[in-house]
């Protein structure tokens, strides 16, 4: 079993962007920031449930990885929308009835909330727990598969301070942001105690991997 991490950062390694509106939650810059990634035919199948679509190579190989031998994933209520939609006891995500995932995910928020059974056998669990605790469950859910820790940003940095993470894969996008949350600030020395590797996708794309 093996605790990931995937993430997409700009070159100046910010995870997230700033420029949402009420009328574009995600923002331009969002787009920009994952086009390699959204662009590939694993996200376009896995996601937007659209077959025979998107691009080839080193993209989509790091992104047809990102969903192998997963057995649950641990997430902040940002990334499942629970910031946007605070009021809606009905939110179930940004996915519809077909998720990409398939397993249990795991929804950090005080918020509490019931779980949620989707048609596809995933299903959101919400937790009030420290990094340690929520990856002690996961991993019992996982039962023997990895365990990733999906996002956003200020989740994944507190299992990489408490020394959770076993891989840590960064798609590093060749974009400028100089604004949002930056996923290395605070974390001077991570690298010690992995073996880094890397690989350029045609795009411009560094994937770049920390594993113990």
């Amino acid at each position: 079993m093996v605790v990931r991490v995937d993430v997409n950062i700009s070159l100046d390694g910010y995870a997230t962007t700033t420029d949402q509106t009420p009328e574009s939650p995600f923002g331009e810059d969002w787009a920009r920031l994952v086009a390699p990634y959204t662009a590939t035919r694993t996200f376009q199948e896995r996601v937007l449930h659209q077959s025979g679509t998107g691009t080839t190579g080193v993209d989509d190989n790091y992104a047809a990885a990102y969903f192998e031998g997963i057995g649950a994933e641990i997430m902040g209520a940002g990334m499942f929308g629970l910031h946007n939609f605070p009021d809606d006891p009905g939110w179930k995500g940004w996915w519809g009835d077909q998720t990409p995932f398939q397993y249990p995910v795991f929804i950090l928020t005080h918020d509490a909330r019931e779980p949620i059974d989707m048609p596809d056998g995933t299903r959101f669990e919400f937790l009030s727990a420290s990094p340690q605790a929520a990856l002690d469950r996961a991993v019992d859910a996982a039962a023997g598969q990895d365990v990733r820790i999906g996002g956003g940003p200020t989740v994944v940095k507190a299992f990489l301070e408490a020394g959770l993470v076993d891989r840590i894969h960064v798609g590093i996008t060749p974009i400028l942001l100089g604004r949002g949350i930056n996923l290395w600030e605070g974390l001077r020395g991570l690298e010690d105690g992995y073996e880094a590797s890397a690989e350029a996708a045609d795009d411009g794309v560094t994937h770049l991997t920390f594993s113990r």
